[in-house]
């Protein structure tokens, strides 16, 4: 007779258990100690490892620069996000074909330097191409003075991530129901109602999606305005990252540091509960 092996029920959860291990190292870990050091009073020049409890997170309510920094975070936002949408869907009604070279990811640190280098003052093309339509010189400050730099910003920012909503919504509407629309046109549907009717409820799914990973995505901007502004003229760009970073990094306030990054956290939460049950993607 030949002995059963029976296999080890657990056996599974031991082939799993070093990545679940590193993953909760890696994420769960650091955010429970900037929980715990966003509590207490470290910066540069005081390592006090005692409780403060509430006192950073009163600060913030203090901080008229972070609410700025907000406030530039969400008008940046604001703005390109939609310019987004619009530009991505508009190109993905004209190129429904195959395209080559849709791949073509840029990093946002690199897109951001190389716009800086088209937007100098001195040798930079976007000022000779406008001086050889107005028929002289120009000298646009498009990184220093306040009137021009968001829509530098912003312009970057679109012309960097309108591709990504275009690939996103291009997939969208190759699977549309083509006998659909062309029924409505056979009736006489125009286009207007045949995208609200038949179009808009097809791609939302996906289209909601997009516009949730873009708007959080914006919401913390960091590269784009950094390789441009870092955050100046003054603080007049500065956003919530940067206003983080600054504080981290360069005054070194770690507790309140660490508590703004959970301020950010909170919104964020909010913002995305509030856009999943608002946009129907959860019932």
């Amino acid at each position: 007779m030949t002995a059963t092996v029976h296999p080890d029920r657990n056996f599974k959860y031991w082939l799993v258990a070093p990545a679940i291990f590193l993953l909760l190292l890696i994420g769960l870990f650091p955010l429970i100690y900037s929980l715990i050091v966003s509590f207490m009073r470290i910066d540069m020049m005081d390592t006090d490892t005692s409780f403060a409890w509430f006192y950073n997170y009163k600060t913030l309510f203090k901080d008229s620069r972070l609410w700025w920094s907000l406030a530039h975070t969400l008008l940046i936002t604001a703005v390109a996000l939609p310019i987004e949408l619009l530009l991505g869907l508009a190109m993905a009604y004209l190129f429904l074909e195959k395209m080559p070279g849709r791949q073509v990811i840029i990093s946002p640190i690199v897109a951001g330097a190389t716009w800086r280098l088209l937007f100098d003052n001195r040798y930079g093309p976007i000022n000779q191409i406008l001086g050889w339509f107005a028929g002289e010189p120009v000298n646009a400050l498009w990184t220093i003075n306040p009137t021009l730099v968001y829509p530098a910003i912003i312009f970057c920012e679109v012309w960097q991530w309108t591709p990504f909503m275009f690939l996103i919504l291009l997939a969208a509407l190759s699977n549309v129901d083509k006998s659909q629309t062309e029924a409505a046109e056979i009736d006489g549907a125009r286009f207007i109602r045949t995208f609200r009717y038949i179009v808009l409820p097809a791609i939302w799914p996906v289209m909601a999606i997009a516009i949730l990973i873009r708007g959080l995505d914006l919401f913390r901007i960091f590269d784009i305005v950094w390789a441009l502004t870092q955050g100046g003229p003054g603080t007049k760009t500065e956003t919530i990252s940067i206003y983080a970073y600054v504080q981290g990094f360069k005054q070194f306030e770690t507790s309140y540091t660490a508590a703004i990054a959970f301020l950010v956290v909170f919104i964020l939460t909010v913002v995305c509960v509030w856009a999943i049950r608002r946009m129907g993607l959860v019932k």
